[in-house]
């Protein structure tokens, strides 16, 4: 099992995405291949030191003459390249990222119509064709971005002066959920293109998975920075073959709240996200009975969350534990079919594995064997533990 964890200190461009790959081992001729042949540029890869750091340095060569594309222009190149399966995919999907990104940004829903500007040239092409291919050799089970450093002030583009992180760029890690903080450096450190790599190919982590590092890689940016300007890559070895998450413990105390109330607040945090709800009886001063609520959320649902909290309950507020990593068995639901009685029925199991595929669990869902024990008279109990073990028999 290895891993890709994306440590943009620096910023990320797709330039510094694909050097800090071919850093870690990806096929330089491979990739220099691939992306010659299906863009309209060249590509050169050096080595260069960026203040004190040794990176790889590759540079886009790109027609003397280039015009903007619209976003179908960059679907049909991507579709005739020829590219191998997986990276054709990848590098459309990326692509899609940008474009939704600024149809939402400028108001423009028909992304048949969209133009490109900056990510429309060839380089853009050429970086997210090449760190798609880059990126997938590597084959790396997971791949996870820290924190990424955005920069700060304003920039100069087609449509003038814009803040940090660019309108599009902040869409972007929106939409993709990746952790992001302003830097103290007046310059733009990711852009548009880096942004929707990342987004793609990465989850965010709040910093680095546990594991043994068995390589490292750099990217060099473009810009002299008084820090060296380059992303960091490492593969590593995860200590578990269980499943990094990021989560948030939220908790308050309630003490004059009715049993119905606390029991109508746990099924709506569960509808709003919440990956677990715990309500616990407990003892206040002056002997006050009450109860502690405990929530367990993603930190992007915790202010919501909080907010449901406070409303319910009347809580002057609610404790949020920082975000913290968890370790957990990847989980889906599969549907199958159990014989009871010359009857045959339908019920959803849970399937727990852990990041090799390895079966860790199989649990059926409750409220499916509990309509079925009341139609065919078997305890629910018995119900469940059929469903369990067809299920063992079908994904052991």
């Amino acid at each position: 099992m290895k891993s890709l964890v994306f440590n943009p200190f620096s910023g990320a461009a797709g330039d510094m995405i694909l050097g800090c790959a071919l850093d870690l081992g990806a096929d330089r001729g491979e990739v220099k291949e691939l992306i010659e042949s299906s863009a309209p540029v060249s590509m050169d890869i050096r080595e260069v030191v960026k203040k004190g750091i040794k990176a790889l340095d590759v540079r886009i060569n790109v027609p003397e003459k280039e015009y903007f594309r619209t976003y179908p222009e960059i679907v049909d190149l991507v579709k005739a390249s020829k590219l191998p399966s997986k990276v054709e995919a990848s590098a459309l999907d990326i692509f899609l990222k940008m474009a939704e990104a600024e149809a939402a940004v400028h108001g423009q829903p028909d992304l048949e119509k969209l133009h490109f500007h900056e990510v429309g040239q060839s380089d853009a092409l050429a970086d997210v064709i090449g760190s798609s291919a880059a990126i997938h050799s590597l084959n790396c089970d997971s791949v996870y971005c820290t924190p990424i450093n955005v920069g700060s002030g304003t920039i100069e583009c087609a449509h003038g002066t814009l803040p940090v992180p660019a309108p599009a760029t902040l869409e972007i890690l929106r939409r993709g959920k990746l952790y992001f903080r302003g830097g103290n450096v007046n310059k733009e450190l990711l852009t548009p293109t880096g942004a929707a790599i990342l987004a793609h190919f990465a989850k965010p982590v709040d910093n680095f998975p546990q594991g043994r590092a068995v390589a490292i890689g750099y990217g060099a940016g473009d810009a002299e920075l008084q820090g060296p300007n380059v992303l960091q890559g490492v593969l590593i070895e995860p200590d578990s073959h269980l499943v990094p998450d990021i989560i948030e413990v939220l908790e308050t105390n309630a003490d004059d709240v009715s049993g119905e109330v606390l029991g109508n607040l746990f099924e709506e945090l569960l509808s709003m996200g919440a990956r677990d709800v715990a309500i616990m009886p407990a003892t206040m001063k002056k002997g006050r009975p009450a109860h502690i609520i405990k929530v367990i959320a993603k930190p992007e649902d915790s202010a919501k969350l909080a907010r449901k909290i406070i409303v319910e309950t009347g809580s002057l507020g609610v404790r949020v534990m920082p975000a913290r990593h968890r370790l957990t068995a990847s989980r889906n639901i599969e549907r199958i079919k159990i014989d009871l009685e010359g009857q045959e029925f339908e019920t959803a199991v849970k399937i727990a594995r852990d990041s090799e595929g390895v079966l860790l669990n199989i649990s059926a869902e409750f409220e499916d064997c509990k309509k079925i024990a009341k139609t065919s008279g078997v305890p629910v109990r018995e119900v469940m533990r059929r469903a369990e073990e067809a299920a063992r028999k079908l994904f052991s």
